[in-house]
């Protein structure tokens, strides 16, 4: 069976699967790229090999500061969290920072110190920080493609100072050619397809051909509809990730 790697060697392969060129696909071109694009869709949206979790560091800007939004790549579908770096002056600098302190005293001297007592330390710096502090508040929505951070913008960042977004961005079959081979987006397309053929020819539905022959739109309607429930049924159950806190 050969792989797949392109959009044209999908659609292709879609074509193949419901029988051309041995039968007429009554379903057009530009009808063909839209049910491919529908799947795709779908399938980022549910399925957990269309996306992946990384993090982006951004510099501020004072078009940043001026809009008191950051512009979004549109290929990221959402935000969990921002996280703050401080600049390299305030790391070095800062010598009442509690963390300079414990890393002044402690760090220097790990080989005479208990690993399990820095981790615990660490992690009720982290509490009392988060409790008082906070994490940065956000709001970020998909198609506005802007990130949100509810902030004294005046104060609270510094044009040059640079921060990590962690997202969670849509998987590019353009770059990662093997998303066109994937089992079920290959099968889910194919079916959008055969809906909208036989959508097409329920539009002729009862017309008698020369020969006595007839179309038989709803029939293919009807299996299609069959399938993409099983396929989405699938998907909920084999390929969906738990719901997570995402932004977005």
């Amino acid at each position: 069976m050969a792989v797949v790697t392109s959009r044209t060697e999908f659609k292709d392969y879609c074509l193949r699967k419901l029988g051309s060129p041995v039968l007429q696909i009554n379903v057009a071109d530009p009808q063909v790229d839209d049910r491919i694009d529908d799947a795709l869709e779908y399938y980022r949206d549910y399925h957990y090999d269309a996306t992946e979790e990384t993090f982006l560091a951004h510099e501020i800007t004072s078009t940043d500061v001026s809009n008191k939004y950051i512009t979004i790549n549109q290929n990221i579908i959402g935000i969990k969290q921002v996280i703050p770096l401080y600049n390299k002056d305030q790391a070095t600098t800062n010598m009442f920072d509690i963390r300079y302190q414990l890393f002044l005293n402690d760090v220097y001297n790990l080989q005479s110190a208990e690993m399990l007592t820095y981790q615990l330390t660490q992690s009720h710096l982290q509490m009392v920080n988060e409790m008082i502090t906070g994490k940065v508040p956000i709001r970020y929505n998909r198609h506005m493609n802007k990130l949100h951070l509810d902030v004294d913008w005046g104060t609270a960042f510094n044009v040059g100072e640079n921060i990590i977004i962690e997202v969670v961005r849509v998987v590019d079959p353009d770059t990662h050619t093997d998303v066109w081979n994937d089992r079920w987006l290959k099968r889910y397309a194919t079916t959008l397809i055969k809906k909208q053929w036989g959508e097409n020819l329920t539009k002729f539905e009862g017309v008698q051909l020369p020969g006595g022959i007839t179309f038989n739109g709803s029939r293919i309607l009807e299996e299609a509809n069959e399938e993409i429930l099983r396929l989405e049924e699938e998907m909920s159950s084999s390929y969906e990730l738990p719901v997570d806190i995402m932004v977005g």
